[in-house]
């Protein structure tokens, strides 16, 4: 740790001391139980392998400048956590244990939380999983609660700079009325080879248009869309998009300088008439993005002409950041120290 250049750390996994775990049995959760092991040993018949019972989450704890360690909205993640388990018939894990959860395993790694200043943050992965064999398509009755850190940088190299994006109308991210809404790994597991297509051809993301009729903006990558049109902050609406809780948290902020605000269908025929675009996330926060080239048609639409992130987005990003950080009052009650 002493050797440890957290300025030059990526966005990956680092082993840390300890991790959290809960178990579902027997028709109700037992205690919180602290493990230094990373493995997980389960029956080859479970309901998480064969049939997609998993959920998970990722959250932020940050070392301010008082020394303080802050986790953003954790309340937030522990709640659509729940929401995201009861739409795949999974037992949902108790808030109350899910925030004590993440209070414990923070402090058993704090040595592992990044110094401020140094653009690195300790990265936390709540995992829920159907632990109980089935072979019949049905619900588990046993589920396991998971929960692990991990210091990281920075999601993208470039850090925040406008990156290149592509759309590719071949693929789906998600099906209307499926489990876009929802965090799971299915999701993603359907973006993998998109976005490999995608950095072969060197871009950062896809852009995901609506699996319908390939005529609206849905997300872009694993994160949400945001449009700045002069006062005015749009994100699209559909019903495959995952809540993000970064972008409620920017929609409040938007609000807080004088914006408004707009949550609808986005037409890709729009794209030419906004001042800024970005993608918005918990790994990233804002993506600012700086042009979009559509795969099929060729056709490109330059974001940022100066190659610099758009000064509403930029504005967004230091007041997000600064109250992850504790630099400013947390006017909404968004941050939890950890004590």
């Amino acid at each position: 740790m002493e050797n440890l250049n957290w300025s030059e750390l990526s966005f990956g996994y680092m082993p840390t001391d300890y991790n959290i775990r809960c178990y579902y049995r027997n028709g109700k959760w037992g205690e919180l139980e602290i493990s230094t092991s990373e493995n997980i040993t389960m029956h080859m018949a479970a309901t998480c392998l064969h049939y997609g019972q998993e959920v998970f989450e990722g959250l932020k704890a940050f070392r301010g400048p008082d020394g303080k360690i802050r986790v953003f909205r954790m309340d937030e993640n522990a709640s659509r956590m729940q929401r995201s388990a009861e739409l795949i018939l999974m037992q949902p894990f108790p808030v109350d244990k899910f925030e004590e959860a993440v209070r414990k395993v923070v402090k058993l790694n704090e040595r592992f939380v990044p110094p401020y200043e140094s653009g690195a943050s300790l990265y936390i992965r709540p995992l829920l999983i159907g632990t109980g064999p089935k072979v019949g398509v049905q619900p588990s009755d046993e589920y396991l609660f998971a929960l692990f850190v991990t210091p990281v940088g920075p999601y993208f190299k470039t850090g925040f700079k406008p990156s290149k994006v592509i759309i590719l109308r071949d693929f789906d991210r998600a099906a209307p009325h499926g489990t876009g809404t929802i965090k799971c790994g299915g999701n993603y597991a359907a973006s993998l080879q998109s976005g490999q297509i995608a950095h072969d051809k060197g871009y950062s993301m896809v852009v995901y248009l609506d699996a319908k009729e390939k005529k609206y903006i849905d997300e872009c990558g694993a994160a949400n869309f945001f449009m700045i049109k002069g006062n005015t902050y749009l994100t699209p609406e559909s019903t495959s998009i995952l809540p993000s809780i970064t972008n409620k948290s920017l929609i409040q902020l938007a609000k807080d300088m004088g914006m408004k605000v707009e949550r609808r269908p986005i037409a890709l025929s729009e794209i030419s008439t906004f001042d800024e675009i970005g993608a918005c996330g918990t790994a990233a926060v804002i993506s600012p993005i700086g042009q979009i080239d559509d795969g099929d048609t060729g056709e490109s639409y330059i974001i940022s002409k100066d190659g610099e992130p758009g000064k509403v987005s930029a504005k967004l990003y230091h007041a997000l950041r600064a109250i992850q950080y504790g630099e400013v009052p947390d006017p909404h009650g968004w941050t939890t120290i950890i004590e």
